[in-house]
């Protein structure tokens, strides 16, 4: 199921809609590793995300060396540069229409915090960037609706950018997407949904941010996708490297940027050993 279909999420009985997201992709330094993954899941997951206003989802994902190794393209990519860069992934979604009341917030809160020596040193982001909301797409004619699936348990998470390409519109990306790019990728396999987002350029809130941001938000006319997955990305890579191909093929678009990540266990200190 697409956009373009009806959407059984819609209408009166689901008003919660996701319509920010907060994208911040993090590498704790060589040594620190366990102790980054304490502090971020046992304090600022919380105190830096989760209690501010209008957040009402979160989770965390893990890019282990192996998920590393499948990323590509491996030169220019637009979200990890060097292609390695970027070990733990945390997603938060804010509700449709609150996206100022939100970020706002985060962007006192986490100055307050680091003033208060609740901020942690041994660690460089790779790619911390605020999202907007674009569309839902589909496999199931009765999915779990993209606002519920950060708590669904998805075993894994792929991030994707789409750039358009320069002799193409809007329209004929979009098309090609909906109808042919999705569908083969959808199709008889683990991925159940992907939702599209644009990119918010670096503004005063983000711009005062105690720390490095990382790579730049993507162009206005790129796309970032999260692909929601129900097994592990190794077991069925092959179909987003085809659906780059395809891509690539069509003339519409380029993928700039594809990285697999596992869903972090809550609680425990699993896969710090395996991120280098």
């Amino acid at each position: 199921m697409t956009e373009g279909q009806r959407d059984p999420t819609s209408g009166p009985m689901h008003p919660v809609r996701v319509g920010s997201m907060l994208y911040t992709l993090v590498d704790p330094e060589l040594g620190h590793e366990v102790a980054y993954n304490r502090w971020y899941e046992r304090d600022h997951y919380y105190g830096g995300c989760m209690t501010g206003p209008w957040c009402f989802a979160g989770s965390r994902w893990v890019a282990t060396r192996a998920m590393k190794d499948l990323r590509f393209p491996a030169d220019r990519n637009s979200v990890n540069d060097p292609v390695d860069r970027g070990s733990y992934l945390a997603v938060y979604w804010v509700e449709e229409g609150h996206h100022d009341d939100h970020f706002a917030w985060g962007a006192d809160q986490v100055v307050k915090l680091y003033a208060a020596g609740r901020g942690f040193q041994e660690r460089r982001h790779a790619h911390t960037v605020l999202y907007l909301h674009q569309s839902n797409h589909y496999r199931d004619n009765d999915p779990v609706p993209v606002d519920l699936a950060l708590d669904h348990g998805y075993a894994s998470l792929v991030s994707v950018v789409v750039e358009m390409a320069t002799d193409t519109t809007t329209t004929a990306l979009d098309g090609w997407i909906t109808t042919e790019g999705l569908p083969e990728l959808f199709t008889g396999g683990p991925v159940a949904s992907c939702v599209q987002w644009s990119a918010v350029p670096r503004d005063d809130m983000t711009n005062s941010a105690p720390m490095d941001l990382g790579t730049p938000p993507i162009g206005p006319d790129a796309t970032m996708q999260l692909f929601f997955v129900e097994d592990d990305p190794r077991n069925c890579w092959d179909r987003f490297v085809d659906y780059a191909a395809r891509l690539e093929m069509s003339g519409h678009g380029l993928v700039t940027s594809a990285a697999p990540f596992l869903r972090t266990v809550v609680g425990t200190d699993r896969y710090t050993d395996l991120l280098w």
